[in-house]
């Protein structure tokens, strides 16, 4: 049986009822629920998952907390996936079966290739479905914030936009066109705007092609530049927090949640923002501090927010954020259908079942 160490994770650890059967009936029962409503026979696909890895599954799963654990459990183990841990030669030292050092994303910064190949551990990666899913979102949100579409879709008839404080006047047609004949200001275009993204990691990326392709100008802070070849794709260029906020005409944090990011943007930020940035956030709800959100809201700093995510889920009836018009709100939906994330667990498994059951080729002594 195959011993598989995984990173502790709101994701990974939905990993285990998959290839392990010593998990608790609780344990497995709660994973089949989150699927569920995507996969309703996620028993049998699991199932059928373990059938094509025989050798990976059934294994026996362990969970790291922090790199002390990560350094503890590999004694043992056959295999390992990381998102954030690091892998480097202290963490290898006493792994003594280690065949695969799985990243559960295509960025290895926290892998020291050099000491895995020494080792004779595999390196694989992946394009995360769920991260394209999740920069789509953060798009969606940015360019219905621009175009205003979440408070227009659907207002469209005389009576309507009347209501809604758009009296029709026509145009005098014999010398205008007739294009947005209600009269309704405040519409941007993306082409030329410029997007500020907090963080530059692989949903930051994907956020910043995307928004590139649309002929916006990117531009990003985080706590290392990039190097240049990973700017390029989205042309990216690096600035300071302050500099950023003030050119940015779109804000979009893209962090891990940690102590360190915790309210990393709060008032000092807001105030720095250029009046009528509008803030995307695909993350955490709080990498923004609240109470300078509903601030930076009222006073009209903002010009409208994007949020997938929120304080408390689902969003309180009576909380204030809701009667803000430029307040774009969706019940955490970012990462799309599960079965994203059900091609992006058996891609990861499969290359892990490969390099674990290939033939073992020591080097020559």
């Amino acid at each position: 049986m195959a011993n598989i160490v995984i990173e502790q994770d709101a994701f990974l650890r939905m990993l285990a009822p998959m290839i392990d059967l010593s998990c608790t009936p609780e344990n497995r029962l709660a994973v089949y629920d989150f699927f569920a409503h995507d996969e309703p026979d996620i028993a049998a696909w699991c199932e059928r998952l373990r059938a094509r890895l025989p050798g990976l599954a059934p294994a026996h799963v362990t969970f790291a907390e922090d790199q002390a654990s990560l350094a503890r459990l590999l004694r043992d183990a056959d295999g390992v996936i990381v998102e954030s841990l690091e892998i480097g030669a202290e963490e290898l030292a006493g792994a003594r079966r280690l065949r695969v050092v799985q990243k559960y994303g295509f960025t290895t910064r926290n892998i020291d290739h050099a000491a895995c190949a020494a080792h004779g551990a595999s390196v694989e990666t992946q394009r995360r479905r769920v991260n394209a899913a999740v920069a789509e979102q953060a798009f969606a949100l940015l360019i219905a914030l621009a175009k205003r579409i979440h408070g227009l879709a659907g207002i469209v008839t005389a009576k309507h936009l009347e209501r809604a404080g758009y009296p029709i006047k026509p145009y005098d047609r014999r010398y205008t066109g007739s294009s947005n004949f209600a009269r309704i200001g405040g519409l941007r275009t993306l082409s030329g705007a410029t997007l500020g993204l907090i963080g530059m990691g692989e949903i930051g990326r994907g956020l910043a092609e995307r928004c590139a392709a649309f002929g916006m100008n990117v531009v990003y802070t985080q706590r290392n530049r990039l190097a240049p070849a990973d700017e390029l794709p989205s042309r990216a260029a690096y600035l300071p927090m302050g500099a950023l906020l003030a050119q940015s005409d779109y804000v979009s944090v893209n962090l891990p949640m940690t102590d360190s990011t915790r309210g990393i943007v709060g008032a000092r930020e807001f105030a720095a923002m250029k009046d009528g940035c509008m803030l995307i956030n695909v993350a955490r709800a709080e990498l923004v501090d609240r109470n300078a959100l509903l601030g930076a809201l009222t006073g009209g700093r903002l010009g409208g927010i994007g949020f997938d995510v929120w304080y408390e889920e689902p969003v309180a009836p009576g909380d204030p954020v809701l009667k803000f018009e430029n307040a774009l709100l969706m019940p955490h939906t970012a990462v799309g259908a599960r079965a994203v994330a059900l091609q992006d667990i058996e891609e990861m498994l499969t290359k892990m079942w490969k390099a674990i059951t290939a033939p073992l080729v020591r080097a020559p002594a």
